[in-house]
């Protein structure tokens, strides 16, 4: 809903329909996180697995939108280690000949990318 109220307020000037959309999704998620306050939201428990997030769509969206951002604050060459590792299920041995790189540099890679990841969840309070 917020969507089609705020479709006239868009400028293409200003930035993409990408970028519009994430800002409206992020600004929802953190009126309802200000709602919550109370009750802090719970991403997944323990025992709960992924498929149950289909039950609550909102929450995978914003967990979606988080998971991206912190994506784009990797330097590129981390950004695709991890992209092609776990968006198109290669194995580091297949990225190292795949990118032309040692293996050891692709492992170096990963693990620096997770770090930072797991450092960009923390910031956005996200469990890593």
């Amino acid at each position: 809903m917020r969507l089609w109220r705020s479709s006239g307020r868009f400028d293409p000037e200003r930035g993409s329909v990408r970028t519009f959309v994430y800002t409206l999704a992020r600004r929802a998620a953190v009126d309802l996180l200000r709602r919550r306050a109370s009750r802090p939201l719970t991403l997944l428990d323990e025992d709960e697995e992924l498929e149950s997030l289909a039950e609550r769509p909102f929450d995978a969206l914003v967990l979606g939108l988080d998971v991206r951002a912190a994506l784009e604050t990797l330097s590129p060459a981390h950004r695709q280690i991890l992209e092609l590792h776990y968006l198109s299920d290669m194995s580091q041995v297949h990225i190292a000949e795949q990118l032309g790189i040692p293996l050891g540099t692709v492992k170096t890679r990963t693990y620096h990318a997770l770090r930072a990841l797991r450092v960009e969840f923390a910031g956005r309070g996200l469990d890593a």
